[in-house]
């Protein structure tokens, strides 16, 4: 008589086959919808990016013909659409986009300009990061649209007070997450370059720099939301152009249609600029790639 009919388990299965029927039921792929950082197919992927277009406007569109809103405070999409063609053919929404992306370039570029290089500063040498991180810290708890109206009264009406608001509102921001990027580079990767010879310049030039670029870009690209943001706020006091400016105008007359457009347009060019500066990274970081 055999062992597995001496123990009554005859006709059961192996062990060994059902472990491995075990181990192939937990080892199944999930569906490609779940799957933790694999590749989708790309009609996926384009079915998904329409579907997130296509889903706030089609609550939009449930909650207009259902009348939980007065129309006075929630345009419907399709005149919000036939607004936006009016503006872009017969009003002044090109120009007053191409004003606001002007003050956003030049004051994101120059806070970009400081804080890339404290930044790195910070994120490399100890002796540096002790000394302006805790005064950084502080100061990037000031709400900068606090100072609107000091900085018209210490500057005057023209761009200067526009741009200056801009650059404080997101200067601390992008040093302080610079300096982090930075910090993040192992400390292995340094160990081993100054085992090899490297001094303090070269590890900086061929290490740390080359390591951090990707996160310092998109750095750039979270704190330029911030700054889109902020060129509303700038524009609402001494302007006579621009998108925040337009906004205000037509809050005043209760052209709701006409406001939605200029925040649908301060949308499309955040996205622009987003694209522009991922593609940067592409280019400058390939390995990055997402």
């Amino acid at each position: 008589m055999s062992i597995h009919a001496n123990l009554g388990l005859e006709g059961a299965a192996p062990v060994s086959e059902t472990a491995g029927a075990s181990a192939r039921k937990h080892s199944r792929k999930p569906s490609t919808f779940w799957r933790v950082r694999d590749e989708i197919p790309r009609s996926l992927e384009i079915a998904l990016m329409g579907l997130s277009l296509a889903l706030p406007i089609l609550v939009w569109t449930l909650i207009y013909v259902s009348g939980w809103v007065s129309e006075i405070v929630l345009p419907s999409p399709w005149a919000t659409a036939e607004a936006g063609y009016d503006m872009v053919v017969n009003g002044p929404i090109i120009g007053d986009a191409w004003v606001s992306a002007q003050r956003i370039y030049v004051a994101f570029g120059i806070s970009l300009a400081i804080a890339v290089p404290l930044g790195l500063a910070m994120g490399t040498f100890r002796s540096i990061r002790g000394l302006l991180e805790p005064a950084i810290s502080l100061v990037r708890y000031a709400p900068a649209t606090a100072f609107t109206l000091l900085l018209v009264f210490w500057l005057g009406v023209g761009e200067e007070p526009k741009i200056a608001l801009i650059v404080l509102g997101t200067i601390f921001f992008n040093t302080l997450m610079t300096a982090n990027v930075v910090w993040q580079v192992p400390t292995e990767l340094i160990h081993v370059s100054r085992t090899l010879g490297a001094g303090s310049g070269s590890v900086f030039r061929k290490v740390i720099f080359p390591y951090a670029i990707p996160g310092v870009i998109d750095t750039a690209r979270v704190n330029l939301a911030a700054a889109w943001n902020l060129v509303v706020v700038a524009e609402i006091i001494a302007a006579d152009s621009g998108l925040g400016m337009r906004i205000v105008r037509e809050q005043r007359f209760l052209h709701l249609d006409n406001v939605f457009v200029c925040i649908a347009v301060i949308g499309i060019l955040g996205v622009a600029s987003d694209i522009g500066l991922r593609t940067l990274r592409n280019r400058l970081a390939p390995w990055s790639q997402e």
